[in-house]
């Protein structure tokens, strides 16, 4: 995924500030997808120079909204259909976990704890937001999907956690 089909993502379910987008990063889509606020207002200008976004408003202290253009809505649609995606992915946390060795068991084991419990609080985050109630809409919808497949995934790694500890026990 590329900054640039995120924020043409976002802007086609409607106009936003650099600040709206900013905060549908750290919300929303920062389990999939992270930008932070200085990324974000340089790749906006250039979405606007190609003719992707136009600017729709200008508010005050220098606020400006945005808005996905035809084209911009064509691009998303493109690189959704003719693309694959990176399925190679950097988690710097998992690359801790090759180095485990380096460490005395108990921190390892410590470690692995610590991570299942952000997968276990990001799990109980995501259960807490799909019993918010039903979709009804194709943008619901496919938000429910995505969060499923975030359900899922952090399941497996807590599964997965539960199943390091026990591996990194000194006595195997």
């Amino acid at each position: 995924m590329s900054l640039r089909h995120a924020l043409l993502g976002l802007l086609a379910d409607r106009p936003m500030s650099g600040y709206q987008l900013t905060r549908a990063f750290d919300g929303s889509l920062a389990h999939v997808w992270s930008a932070r606020h200085s990324q974000i207002y340089p790749e906006l200008a250039r979405l606007r120079d190609k003719g992707l976004i136009d600017l729709v408003d200008e508010g005050p202290r220098g606020r400006k909204t945005y808005a996905a253009t035809p084209e911009g809505i064509e691009e998303l649609r493109r690189w959704m259909l003719e693309t694959d995606g990176d399925r190679g992915g950097r988690d710097p946390a998992y690359l801790r976990v090759f180095f485990l060795w380096l460490l005395e068991p108990a921190d390892a084991a410590a470690y692995v704890r610590r991570l299942a419990e952000h997968h276990r609080t990001t799990l109980a985050r995501y259960e807490a937001a799909a019993a918010e109630g039903s979709p009804t809409t194709a943008r619901e919808r496919a938000f429910r999907v995505a969060l499923e497949a975030g359900i899922r995934h952090e399941r497996a790694l807590l599964d997965w956690a539960g199943w390091a500890l026990h591996e990194l026990e000194p006595s195997r």
